[in-house]
């Protein structure tokens, strides 16, 4: 599956679990401590929630930007999927290129996240599947089927980990590709022809293009 193909299909995920399958409801209380399955649903709850109040039309990608940066950012865990996504070169790089790198990569993701409030079909519908992991358990895979109007039904899978503030989520499945499998194999490409501080500037590239 080639990269663009991977973030539509994430984008459709995403907006998709974070709530755009349903109408417009009170703000729901977001307890990181509580069960896996409802941390992510309240969460995605309230992001559309707040897209509808604002009344933001589809092209203000900027106001959805703000909205996801408020209300979805929060709930993943940044630094971990980027030290995720960059593996083995993570340890080699200094503390000022992983801060960097988190914030550049944070925009790549708020983008992946914005853009999917503008292809979701509002008659779709994604249903959570039954917990079955150790609900002791300190990292957790939350399941879902993703029902589209004139596509194939996809499997969706969430990794979230318990910190000390609660679940943060910091992987997503999307047609058996994980997110940070999927960006190890670009950072690890970028990475070996640029270095560090290259991947950190075609990051921050592509950011100001997509401005």
């Amino acid at each position: 599956m080639n990269s663009r193909r991977f973030l539509l299909g994430l984008g459709v995920a995403v907006s998709l679990s974070l709530g755009l399958a349903g109408g417009a409801q009170a703000e729901l209380a977001v307890n990181p401590n509580g069960p896996p399955n409802d941390f992510v649903r309240a969460v995605g709850d309230n992001a559309l929630n707040a897209i509808k109040q604002a009344h933001v039309g589809s092209g203000e990608i900027g106001k959805i930007n703000q909205i996801v940066d408020k209300y979805v950012l929060p709930y993943v865990d940044m630094r971990k999927t980027t030290r995720l996504s960059a593996g083995r070169y993570w340890r080699q790089a200094t503390p000022q290129q992983q801060t960097e790198l988190v914030n550049a990569f944070k925009g790549t993701l708020i983008r992946t996240y914005s853009g999917a409030f503008t292809r979701v079909d509002l008659n779709s519908k994604l249903t959570f599947l039954p917990f079955r992991g150790n609900p002791e358990s300190d990292d957790v895979a939350v399941r879902s089927t993703l029902t589209l109007t004139d596509s194939p039904s996809i499997g969706i899978d969430y990794r979230l980990e318990k910190t000390p503030q609660g679940w943060k989520i910091y992987d997503l499945n999307v047609e058996g590709i994980w997110l940070i499998q999927n960006y190890r194999n670009q950072f690890a490409e970028q990475i070996s022809r640029n270095g560090i501080d290259g991947l950190i500037q075609a990051l921050n590239a592509q950011s100001r293009r997509q401005q």
